[in-house]
């Protein structure tokens, strides 16, 4: 049964989500944990597609964000489709933002799971909620100053002027495109410097073994960096994480996205978590994938139920319905 859930998932993935053509160079990177069937599975249905999978395995990094080993990343510059089912992520790398630029499509499938790559958001119709990612990016994109509150008692306020929304459709059929799966999203870089006042996680921080949270975790935002986080046990693990990178960039406010995936839950997965239709995220490190500025030496996000957004002062989101 396993199996068979795996092979349905990498068949979609490979043929749905990605599209892949015959005669396509297709690498599949992924590391020494329990992602290898994930790659291995994917590899087959790459095959059947008519395409030549190569199966890259790394070691772990041992924080999201590192870059990969400069051989492989090199490789990536040389694929046509990149499809990351791995442990700890290379998304926010230069290794990604190159192999895109240099036309390379990528699906993300950070720390997937057997159940996600077989039901639940996998299946939901990614064509049919497209439009709506795209018309939340355009938003994001069309907007010049937010404001971002919730029950809870987020307050967080960021200027995206000059910035452009990313459409995380689950899709990625064009050159230079990258999406993860079945996370979808549409998500902007704030500027650096602007985001102010506090943002209170209270879904999940899905890296780090951290997961879905017990009790809210507080980060207290300043000049658009993370100036405290307070909270219970899972608050002091990514206290801890952050401070043992010895990198003052590791606290810029990265990103804010919304998840748009009906069929998503909030399981403790990043892949589930952050495309849970009606919660916000933000990111915190790295950028430069996003549309930024900074490269840190690490990036991760935290969620939130029930969002209420402000664009330029108008309500377009109340706790987490769209008025778009």
């Amino acid at each position: 049964m396993k199996e068979a859930l795996l092979m349905r998932g990498a068949k979609r993935i490979v043929e749905y989500n990605a599209k892949v053509k015959p005669g396509e160079k297709v690498l599949i990177i992924t590391d020494f944990s329990e992602q290898l069937p994930h790659a291995q599975a994917l590899a087959g249905a790459v095959w059947q597609a008519g395409a030549e999978p190569i199966i890259t395995i790394i070691v772990p990094r041992k924080v999201h964000g590192k870059e990969p080993p400069e051989l492989v990343a090199e490789s990536m510059k040389k694929a046509d489709v990149i499809l990351l089912p791995i442990s700890v992520s290379i998304t926010h790398t230069t290794a990604l933002k190159s192999a895109l630029g240099g036309g390379a499509r990528a699906i993300i499938l950070t720390d997937i799971s057997d159940g996600l790559m077989g039901e639940g958001g996998i299946e939901a119709d990614f064509e049919q909620v497209k439009p709506k990612c795209e018309k939340v990016a355009k938003l994001l994109t069309d907007t010049d100053f937010v404001k971002l509150t919730s029950p809870r008692g987020t307050n967080l306020t960021m200027s995206l002027k000059g910035r452009k929304g990313n459409a995380h459709t689950g899709l990625a059929r064009e050159p230079g495109t990258a999406s993860t799966v079945p996370d979808i999203e549409a998500n902007i870089s704030p500027m650096e410097g602007t985001a102010e006042g506090v943002f209170i996680a209270d879904g999940s921080i899905p890296y780090y073994q951290i997961g879905v949270l017990r009790e809210p975790v507080i980060f207290t935002i300043e000049k658009g960096v993370v100036v405290k986080i307070e909270g219970g046990d899972q608050a002091r693990t990514i206290s801890n994480m952050m401070a043992a990178q010895n990198n003052p960039l590791v606290y810029n406010i990265a990103q804010l996205a919304f998840g748009l995936n009906p069929k998503c839950s909030m399981s403790g997965l990043t892949l589930d978590d952050e495309g849970v239709y009606g919660t916000a995220h933000i990111g915190i490190g790295t950028s430069i994938v996003l549309g930024g500025e900074v490269m840190a030496s690490m990036h991760f996000d935290a969620v939130m139920w029930k969002p209420t957004l402000e664009a330029d002062k108008k309500v377009v989101l109340k706790d987490g319905e769209w008025l778009i």
